[in-house]
């Protein structure tokens, strides 16, 4: 049997698991809709390391593979489909990583760029609110620093992994 008659669904009665309901080509045209889709929409959401998720942003992604599953799968639960889409969700997240790493501008686009969230031992508030930072996570990274206060801190900027890094004023560059 031909590779095209297996992605097509031509497979011998019995072997129902393996046979499409739709073309291949839409499930991998699916999956890369619903990818960029999602990149787009948690790349506004603002930048956090999966290790920080607060337990609301765990099951807002776990609610979030729910939600789409069916939009990349067209009801379709075969192990070929989940193959297929596998393999193009992978490639995308690839192609995405490698982009990045070849394009300074698809790098500040798709990654975004550090933000200072204080400077001189003052917090930009208006910076806290719009990367969705609260004063707690603020201060628990100035703790993990080693420092008690804002007033200590040089710079605490907010890395595009999401994670913040502190500066006291004592280890600031001349």
């Amino acid at each position: 049997m031909s590779i095209a008659a297996f992605l097509d669904g031509a497979l011998p009665v019995g072997v129902s698991m393996w046979k499409l309901t739709q073309p291949w080509w839409e499930f991998a045209l699916r999956g890369l809709l619903v990818y960029g889709f999602l990149l787009i929409l948690l790349r506004l959401t603002g930048k956090r390391q999966v290790g920080q998720l607060a337990p609301f942003d765990l099951v807002l992604l776990l609610v979030l593979s729910n939600a789409v599953q069916n939009s990349m799968n067209a009801g379709d639960n075969t192990v070929a489909a989940g193959f297929i889409l596998v393999a193009t969700l992978l490639a995308a997240n690839g192609t995405m990583s490698w982009v990045t790493r070849r394009s300074k501008r698809a790098e500040i686009l798709l990654e975004g760029r550090p933000q200072i969230l204080v400077h001189n031992g003052v917090m930009d508030e208006a910076r806290l609110a719009s990367e969705r930072i609260t004063h707690h996570e603020l201060m628990a990274a100035v703790r993990q620093a080693g420092l008690s206060e804002v007033a200590e801190v040089h710079v605490a900027i907010l890395e595009t992994n999401g994670r913040i890094n502190v500066i006291a004023k004592g280890n600031a560059a001349p």
